[in-house]
């Protein structure tokens, strides 16, 4: 049983979430990880709300909120949830929940099976990708190589491309080359709440996702498309589409056609410091020595 001044770790998913039609509810709350995941399966419900199920395999990704005992009640209002009740539409359960600064137990909302009639399986178990997937045009914040439009003029989408919004800032990530591949390693943005990361923000149609997507491994499961906000020219835009690393590894070096994407795309749109910090991190993370050309 909750008490009332108990705080509690809470993993919303669904409606609770940023910028969703119930997060008024957490208003109060600490948001303590935006970018989690659990085990689990995620259905739309067809209400206008998601349903997890149990799952050892699958991942849902959400939001891990710092509560009180009042909030926590509010909570198990929505969901329809009471202690030892026999007509539950939620089954309140404790879960491991992976954030970027490792594991935590929190309470977790489960749908409950007898609810579960032919739903649909929600794509990357992500409610905002099924929010927001589907849209005409969307921004797309790129912090890595995509800053740089070589490989658009090769891929011959680089009219796709065209219409740049300006440089973008998303706080509380930091960069880091998380994902290995056969010649080292690529950008991830990781959760950080003393951090930020800039990169380039684009309008694009939906047509471009087919490119995006490919580009990014999103069906190998290297990359998933993730909404976050970010700040542009001083104003606060919601829900920009990026794209974060699943599998996060510890750091390895950049190859150098990979890091000189990166410079090359950041240089005269970032900010002095921070493409300066791109440099020093190479140099100093890697012990990269970068030609001249590459340098500030």
């Amino acid at each position: 049983m909750w008490k009332m001044n108990d705080t509690y770790y809470v993993f919303v998913y669904g409606t609770l979430r940023q910028h969703e039609s119930n997060h008024h509810l957490l208003k109060n709350a600490s948001c303590l990880w935006r970018q989690a995941w659990t085990n689990g399966i995620l259905y739309d419900t067809g209400y206008g709300y998601p349903g997890l199920l149990a799952s050892t395999t699958n991942r849902v990704y959400g939001e891990v909120y710092e509560v009180n005992g009042e909030q926590l009640k509010q909570l198990d209002l929505l969901e329809g949830y009471e202690e030892d009740g026999k007509n539950n539409l939620y089954e309140r359960i404790i879960q491991t929940i992976h954030t970027d600064s490792g594991p935590v137990e929190a309470f977790v909302y489960l749908y409950l099976p007898a609810h579960v009639t032919e739903l649909e399986e929600i794509v990357f178990g992500d409610w905002k990708c099924r929010r927001y997937l589907n849209r005409q045009e969307f921004l797309y914040f790129a912090y890595g190589s995509c800053m740089d439009d070589e490989r658009f003029k090769l891929a011959g989408v680089h009219e796709q491309f065209a219409r740049v919004k300006g440089c973008g800032v998303a706080s509380n990530f930091s960069l880091a080359y998380s994902r290995k591949f056969h010649d080292g390693g690529r950008a991830d943005m990781v959760e950080e709440s003393t951090e930020m990361v800039e990169g380039k923000v684009y309008q694009i149609e939906r047509k471009t996702l087919d490119y995006l997507f490919k580009r990014e491994g999103v069906h190998s499961q290297i990359y998933r498309p993730a909404f976050i906000d970010v700040m542009i020219d001083g104003i606060s835009y919601k829900n920009v589409l990026t794209f974060l690393v699943i599998d996060k590894e510890e750091e390895v070096a950049p190859p150098e056609h990979y890091y000189t994407e990166i410079l090359r795309g950041a240089k005269g749109l970032v900010s002095k410091d921070y493409y300066q910090k791109l440099q020093d991190d190479l140099e100093q993370k890697f012990r990269i020595q970068l030609k001249v050309g590459e340098e500030g």
